[in-house]
């Protein structure tokens, strides 16, 4: 068996110089490994590390991308450049510990295609990003159609076959995460502790984290074109019933309303404001939409790889697999 890690790198030029070694010792258990490591056209020495641990160990290769893709592209390219009958992905951070390998890889000798690493608990992590975190995946496990684990899992273990699924899925702005529980197969769940970061600061910020929130609920859920069908329904029906109320303050000379209730300038203003705002936020909602199919459309590249060290070609990948 041929085991690859893939690691998507942001800035994490003094974490990777400590998870590198962790993970080539990971040899003890698999002789045969590989470690992608993907720069996300990071702005500090990233690269540099990668290039110097390649020269130490062939194990070691990378890929540097033109421009900052954000992690689940990162993640993607990985996977196109892996050769293992299996992947490992984890963040290059250290918080996700390659020692529970063995662990993963148990649970895909005995049949399973994913096996996702579960944050049983998270060290040092604020109250607001495990909220964030708990919100996120009720959203996702309640509106959409996916099924992912509720305490959240950015820590994986694929099967080569659906590692050849994904590497033909041509979605851009989409959730890795995401894409990986709508595919199927076996899918089963390892629990671990997920560790404080050694040393720099989290790259994913609060407007990536609602980037990603938006790209998963838009593209695995009707739930945004649901709710713009009711509040146009919830609309029209309260309009009839203003309509109808009117009517019979009209009859009744005046009692429901009054005889010149109905006339308010300040009532009128209110419910154009109302009913405007409504209007463009449905709008929205649908441009969103509109924006996805054009990004799909275009069939730009998801990703433009500047630079790559120590990969194999395509035809030694082949014969890898």
């Amino acid at each position: 068996m041929r085991l690859s890690f893939v690691l998507p790198a942001y800035s994490e030029e003094r974490n990777l110089q400590l998870l590198i070694p962790r993970i080539l010792a990971q040899r003890a258990a698999f002789s045969d490994l590989e470690v992608i490591i993907v720069d996300d056209h990071s702005s500090d020495g990233t690269i540099e590390v990668v290039r110097e641990w390649s020269r130490k160990d062939a194990a070691v290769r990378g890929v540097r991308l033109a421009k900052n893709a954000g992690s689940h592209m990162a993640i993607l390219c990985g996977l196109a450049e892996c050769t293992g009958d299996v992947a490992i992905v984890l963040a290059a951070d250290g918080q996700d510990p390659p020692e529970i390998a063995p662990r993963l890889v148990e649970k895909w000798r005995e049949g399973a295609h994913v096996v996702w690493a579960v944050r049983e608990k998270r060290v040092a992590e604020s109250p607001a990003t495990l909220l964030f975190s708990r919100m996120y995946y009720w959203i996702m496990n309640r509106w959409t159609a996916v099924r992912l684990p509720s305490t959240g899992a950015d820590f994986f273990l694929l099967d080569r076959r659906v590692i050849e699924v994904i590497n033909r899925l041509p979605e851009r702005n989409t959730s890795v995460l995401a894409l990986i529980a709508w595919l199927g197969f076996r899918q089963v769940e390892v629990p671990y502790e997920k560790q404080a970061r050694e040393s720099g600061s989290s790259k994913w910020t609060f407007r990536k984290k609602i980037r990603l929130a938006f790209d998963s609920l838009f593209g695995f859920s009707v739930a945004p074109l649901k709710l713009a069908s009711t509040l146009g329904l919830v609309y029209a029906f309260g309009g009839l019933v203003y309509a109808l109320l009117l009517i019979i303050n009209k009859l009744t000379n005046g009692e429901i309303f009054g005889a010149v209730a109905a006339e308010g300038w300040s009532a009128l203003m209110v419910v154009i404001l109302i009913s405007s705002g409504t209007m463009m936020f449905v709008l929205g909602l649908f441009g969103e939409y509109l924006w996805r199919t054009l990004e799909e459309v275009r069939g730009r590249p998801r990703f433009v790889v500047e630079e790559k060290i120590n990969v194999p070609s395509a035809d030694a990948k082949e014969s890898h697999g």
